[in-house]
């Protein structure tokens, strides 16, 4: 009976729309299956989680006030009071931090495999704009519980933009809506975060995609090398999509077991005029800049040490995102270092991100 009408349903669709683009692509995908092929998913991983993100941020808008006398409160509900609140908060907060996790592995995984190389460089641009606005979507929404912990870690956040010269100090004074972290912050920072990041996010996750679906996935050099009746290949649907949905069957298992197990403490409500906590911290995938720019001293020659360590990350940022058009005479050295280069920034990240947390 159901499959009489959804295949009634389809063939109305189909007089009206012409489905043959669509049923070309279903029959015709072909994804390479070789050693490599689990990296695959860690970029359908990583659109799942901000599905997740997108539908559990719509449930807690229903309740959730901003404002400086109403934030703290509307999460305080949620937790308590709302129906599964408490779980909607978590396995939002978890999926956040999970989300920019297989960001940055899919990110490398591109790398480390040389998938970014022609014709894929736009791919790779629009994936590496899409991290830097999960990062800012980690950045913008860590405020909006308006607890202790938020108030003071967005306030070291926006000194530390305040550095930046020239345009530093407008900059955060535009973020913190004033001079200090007031409740024109939090408003600021909810517009952000609700409106601004995800209509730009659209965009580019829609560009990255088609590019995707367009030039298809990409084969490393080993594959290619193959003679034509050596290379697999499995079809897109269903055998790879029902792999796919395997993946994100056990992310969403690990989430449910954090969101239960560790759940996102609410903390103590902001107080502009206490005290910072002693040994504040940012999130982790902060942490390996916020650990560099305290060893850094105070003045490198006659620049603030702190202005050093930002332009320093934002040149390297710049660099990794020109990645795919670097270009020298002598290419096999340069597919010889990059892997290396790739594996000192793996290192440095991880080990600062240990340090940082072992550190007082």
């Amino acid at each position: 009976m159901m499959k009489k009408i959804g295949s009634k349903l389809v063939s109305w669709i189909d007089e009206r729309f012409d489905l043959t683009p669509v049923r070309n692509l279903l029959q015709h995908k072909k994804v390479p299956d070789h050693k490599h092929s689990m990296w695959y998913y860690m970029g359908g991983i990583t659109l799942f989680l901000f599905l997740v993100q997108l539908l559990t941020g719509i449930l807690l808008l229903l309740y959730y006030r901003p404002g400086e006398d109403s934030a703290y409160e509307s999460v305080r509900f949620i937790v308590t009071k709302v129906k599964f609140g408490w779980l909607i908060r978590n396995v939002h907060s978890w999926s956040s931090n999970l989300l920019i996790f297989f960001a940055f592995v899919h990110m490398f995984s591109v790398f480390f495999t040389r998938a970014y190389k022609k014709p894929r460089e736009m791919t790779w641009v629009t994936g590496f704009i899409l991290l830097v606005l999960s990062l800012g979507f980690g950045f913008s929404g860590y405020l909006l519980p308006w607890n202790e912990l938020a108030f003071f870690a967005t306030k070291v956040g926006t000194d530390i933009v305040g550095v930046l010269p020239i345009i530093g100090e407008d900059l955060k004074i535009i973020l913190r809506g004033g001079e200090d972290v007031t409740g024109a912050t939090l408003s600021r920072f909810f517009g952000i975060h609700v409106a601004i990041l995800p209509a730009i996010f659209t965009v580019f996750l829609f560009f990255h995609l088609l590019f995707i679906q367009r030039q298809g996935m990409h084969e490393p050099e080993h594959f290619k090398k193959l003679p034509e009746d050596k290379k697999k290949y499995i079809p897109f649907f269903p055998d790879f999509a029902l792999k796919d949905i395997l993946f994100w069957l056990i992310v969403f298992n690990i989430l449910i077991f954090l969101a239960l197990f560790n759940p996102w403490e609410l903390g103590l409500k902001a107080d502009p005029f206490a005290p910072a906590p002693v040994g504040i911290k940012p999130d982790w995938y902060f942490m390996f800049m916020f650990q560099t720019l305290k060893y850094l001293p105070a003045h490198i020659f006659i620049i603030e040490g702190e202005l050093v360590g930002i332009l320093f990350f934002g040149i390297c940022g710049f660099i990794w995102l020109l990645i795919p058009f670097i270009k020298m005479k002598n290419q096999n050295l340069l597919d010889k270092i990059m892997p290396i280069v790739g594996i000192i920034v793996v290192a440095y990240i991880i080990i600062m991100t240990i340090v940082g947390y072992l550190s007082n």
